[in-house]
């Protein structure tokens, strides 16, 4: 994997709890309107249901005194009705108010995060694995957006209710409020302490899972391999043990979350019964039988003070848990961008195609460099072929022609002009390119050959399909150019490859690169695909990276490197007669039918 998963749990730490929580809450202003209807919906039904109990109280001192008439009983009774239905309207309309919130934020976040990862630099997925942004993207968004409606509605029906239930009991007895309040500073006293010692775990857990998703990812990815070298015990024991990890973290981040709630419920309970001892006592003294109405009143707020309470301790374990997820959401948008190159408009009014590396050298991390101080000129049109063992350096060489990576020193020059004076969308957009892996996404043939220009006519993509010796084979499919494509379809490998040959011939660039894809497939489709291949790079200015040295026979130049040194450059048969690197390779590939 790309990552570390055994990474020191020292960086799984709370970064900045406090931070998190403001920064979601500055994402949620931009939906004000519908938070300040939810927040006046919420405290009004709040303040309704507190109210219920108190109306209720003078219903039971009227049944208690004998001194009521039917009708104004009647009258009470539908009153108490009314304003619980209309508590349960409004709690249902602020309830709907605050799922829209939650929904529209994380629509926003995977859109940002989708944004993010257009504007990342490629070294940024060199350290952390797909699964683990594939996270990101999917479970720590989620949490944020199931948790977030439950969370916030339960922190303003707890906070109205645990300020308006007193200030309801001090009305009907101050002892008995005295005493229903001494479980607030146990509650707070212990939630305190848990979530200034529980974050930590969430944390691990979301990085955990995180972990989790990155390694199912790399095996279901290349679930064939594993499946035919046997390592399916190894990639399960590797599995357990990442699980594991994650089990850790979350057991302790829910058993000391579970802590709250028991504290809570036995301060309650004692209360409850400190508050009935205290009632029956002064109701005794005092010979006051309607105070019976005010003890069973008290007991109902009791009840009542007991569920924002525990919410409050619940609410601080699911708040936790949806920082640690915002946390890792906003952690990776807030990553360094590509430099912005929107300024840069230097272009290239006609296109030659002379491509010139002066003094180039790279490393990938700034203290091993692999490529030392490249210099080569590609002629306008022609053919360059890059050889070399695994590790030589010709991917890389690539990967700066296309300013997927800077350079730490020298220059690339396309027409005598700079790379890096060009914007960098510019740059890529002269070079088509065919890859050895080949990349079709779910849509239909016609839609994936003119994803490099997607103005292309019906003509254009039936001209570079027969010139990619493809044709004939879409023509065969039930809907023809019309077939979408997913991971249902059964075309070959060699038709896939021809396919990103159309693309790469529909998006008609002046200059290409190609990873010559041909190792995996039958002879007669690496003749379609050679074929193809000379067609798209006639009167082009090509690099290609080579893999089976008899198909660059016909080259302008054949660098071969070794180390991310040039050790030889000519053509075909000047380099045999060397008898140097490139004849010590052919000879071996004939011999053994390696590929490079």
């Amino acid at each position: 994997m790309k990552n570390n998963i055994t990474t020191s749990r020292s960086m799984y730490k709370a970064k900045d709890f406090r931070g998190t929580t403001k920064m979601l809450f500055k994402n949620l202003g931009r939906y004000k309107a519908l938070l300040v209807v939810a927040v006046i919906f919420a405290v009004i039904a709040t303040v309704l249901n507190i109210l219920g109990p108190r109306i209720l109280n003078q219903l039971m001192t009227l049944i208690f005194g004998q001194n009521y008439e039917v009708s104004q009983i009647t009258k009470i009774g539908l009153l108490i009705v009314g304003i619980y239905v209309l508590a349960s309207i409004l709690n249902y309309f602020q309830g709907f108010c605050m799922s829209k919130v939650s929904v529209m934020l994380a629509k926003k976040m995977r859109s940002d995060i989708i944004k993010k990862i257009n504007k990342l630099p490629l070294n940024y997925f060199d350290k952390h694995s797909y699964g683990d942004v594939l996270s990101r993207v999917t479970n720590d968004v989620s949490t944020v957006g199931n948790t977030l409606q439950s969370t916030m509605s339960s922190l303003i029906t707890s906070t109205v209710t645990i300020i308006g239930i007193p200030v309801i009991m001090f009305t009907l007895n101050w002892q008995l409020t005295l005493i229903a309040l001494l479980q607030i500073p146990i509650a707070l006293i212990t939630i305190f302490i848990v979530v200034k010692n529980n974050q930590k775990y969430f944390v691990r857990q979301q990085k955990y899972l995180g972990d989790v998703n990155g390694y199912i990812e790399e095996n279901f990815s290349a679930h064939n391999v594993v499946k035919a070298f046997n390592g399916e015990a190894k990639s399960q024991a590797e599995f357990e043990k990442i699980n594991k990890n994650l089990q850790v973290s979350a057991r302790k981040a829910q058993f000391f979350s579970g802590i709250m709630h028991p504290m809570v419920v036995f301060s309650s309970n004692i209360v409850y019964v400190l508050i009935c001892l205290m009632g029956g006592y002064i109701a005794l003294k005092n010979n006051d039988i309607t105070f019976l109405a005010t003890i069973i009143t008290f007991m109902s707020y009791t009840k009542l003070f007991n569920q924002p309470i525990s919410q409050l301790a619940s609410v601080s374990s699911t708040l936790q848990s949806t920082v640690a997820a915002a946390e890792r959401v906003f952690e990776f948008i807030s990553e360094k961008d590509e430099p912005d190159e929107s300024e840069k408009n230097v272009t290239i009014e006609k296109i030659k195609g002379k491509v010139e590396f002066k003094n180039v050298s790279f490393g990938y991390n700034p203290d091993k460099e692999i490529i030392h101080n490249f210099n080569f000129t590609a002629l306008p049109g022609q053919k360059i072929a890059i050889v070399g063992q695994t590790g030589a350096g010709k991917t890389t060489i690539v990967n700066l022609l296309m300013r997927f990576y800077e350079v730490n020193s020298g220059q690339i020059l396309i027409d005598d002009i700079p790379t890096n004076t060009m914007n960098r969308t510019y740059v890529r957009s002269l070079f088509g390119m065919v890859l050895q892996d080949t990349w079709l996404f779910e849509g239909t043939i016609k839609e994936n050959i003119a994803f490099g220009n997607p103005n292309a006519t019906d003509e254009e993509i039936v001209k570079a399909c027969t010139m990619a010796n493809v044709d004939h084979f879409i023509r065969t499919e039930p809907k023809g150019y019309d077939m979408v494509l997913n991971e249902e379809t059964n075309i070959s490998a060699g038709q896939k490859q021809l396919l990103t040959i159309a693309r790469a011939m529909v998006q008609n660039a002046p200059m290409l690169i190609l990873d010559e894809a041909t190792s995996s497939v039958d002879t007669r489709t690496e003749i379609l695909i050679q074929t193809a291949m000379d067609r798209l790079t006639k009167g082009r200015t090509s690099f290609v990276i080579a893999h089976r040295l008899s198909t660059i026979k016909n080259a302008d130049q054949i660098i071969v490197m070794k180390d991310g040194n040039i050790v030889e450059i000519g053509k075909h048969d000047e380099l045999l007669k060397k008898n140097g690197t490139y004849k010590e390779l052919y000879t071996s590939q004939f011999e053994t039918g390696e590929n490079f």
